[in-house]
């Protein structure tokens, strides 16, 4: 039976748009595996880690009939990538393998059943669905993605803080040693929402989400499970249990020093000096002096850099000790031109902001250098 028929490009972007969750190593086989569901026309995916699944539908030409099974994911892409993007292929069943055939290619690929496929059990009651451009919410997980902690033990930080009310959608994200928040408007109301998206979900959504401005994204959330539907995938991830950090506490007001320039000039001032940091120790001094601003680091072998920037500033004079990895993840991922840096003293959180734009605050602990 000819599962399905379809050209290598059409196929492949299938397949990696499901394909993304799936471990190298897992504790069980069949979690490798990609599940292919054939009914007439329409040929199903899905992949699952026992936390997300994700599912694509799309129509291809084939044997009439239906059909299920599953067969493994990676190496399935790993073939189709040496193929020519306008060459048909065409999955076939035969004798419990699949068999992949292309121009004068022929692979014969193991299977497993389809009823072993541990499909995620998603929650009986979601609340009600709301919708949100593709573009705003990549776009704020952008800004805030590379705050989360990575394996932190307190596992509600391995993650994202999702907040929508009203028109208002905010996430925030920190790792106990930085924080940033970022927050849109909405078209729309949104019911009161706040849940926790794990980070591999984040990282998944911020590469499967369209960057133009017409893709909509439907959402629904249930006590532990949230629901994703986007250009024609359903994506539905658990979610993480326990109570996220009041962020609001963290952010400074009222900071009495405060200096606007130049996001570029700033961020390549850093990573000249990042270059001479060391390895484990990657702390930067900045020193803020009437109208300019000093970066310097050094290192174990006795090196040291230093940068300066003309700045326009009148305020309290104040070394204050960053790690330049929290500086530079934040400026790279911001698009402005201007960043304001709102200070206190030397021992006090830095607070950096876009000047006049309230939906951006970042904030970063110093270190004693």
């Amino acid at each position: 039976m000819i599962v399905l028929k379809a050209t290598q490009e059409r196929l492949l972007s299938v397949l990696q748009s499901v394909a993304g969750i799936v471990e190298k190593r897992h504790t069980l086989p069949i979690l490798a595996n990609v599940l292919v569901r054939k009914a007439g026309g329409t040929v199903q995916f899905t992949t699952s880690d026992l936390e997300i699944q994700i599912r694509t539908s799309t129509e291809m030409d084939g044997d009439a009939g239906n059909f299920t099974t599953t067969v493994g994911a990676r190496k399935l892409i790993d073939i189709l990538r040496t193929m020519p993007s306008d060459q048909t292929v065409s999955l076939e069943s035969s004798q419990n393998k699949l068999v992949l055939k292309g121009g004068k290619s022929r692979f014969t690929l193991q299977t497993l059943p389809a009823e072993d496929f541990p499909l995620v059990q998603e929650a009986p009651s979601f609340g009600p669905v709301f919708s949100v451009p593709q573009k705003t919410l990549k776009d704020l997980l952008n800004q805030v993605s590379f705050a989360m902690a990575v394996h932190d033990i307190r596992y509600y930080l391995n993650g994202i803080l999702f907040v929508a009310e009203g028109k208002q959608l905010a996430l925030v994200a920190t790792d106990g040693h930085r924080l940033a928040f970022a927050s849109a408007t909405l078209d729309v109301e949104v019911p009161r929402q706040e849940v926790i998206l794990p980070r591999k979900t984040v990282l998944e959504m911020q590469r499967l989400l369209s960057d133009k401005a017409e893709g909509r994204i439907e959402m629904q959330f249930a006590n532990n499970q949230a629901k994703f539907a986007f250009d024609g995938m359903e994506f539905v991830t658990k979610l993480v249990e326990g109570k996220f950090p009041d962020y609001n506490r963290v952010i400074p007001k009222n900071h009495k020093n405060a200096v606007t320039l130049g996001r570029a000039p700033l961020l390549a001032s850093l990573q000249r000096t990042a270059i001479l940091t060391s390895e484990k120790f990657k702390g930067v001094r900045l020193n803020l002096e009437a109208n300019t601003l000093r970066v310097a680091s050094n290192n174990a072998e006795q090196e040291e850099a230093v940068d300066e920037l003309d700045i326009d500033y009148g305020g309290d004079e104040i070394e204050i000790g960053f790690n330049v990895t929290y500086l530079i993840d934040a400026l790279a991922n911001m698009g402005q031109e201007m960043v304001k840096v709102e200070l206190a003293d030397a021992n006090s959180s830095a607070l950096i902001t876009i000047p006049d734009n309230a939906t951006f605050k970042y904030v970063v602990m110093p270190m004693r250098i």
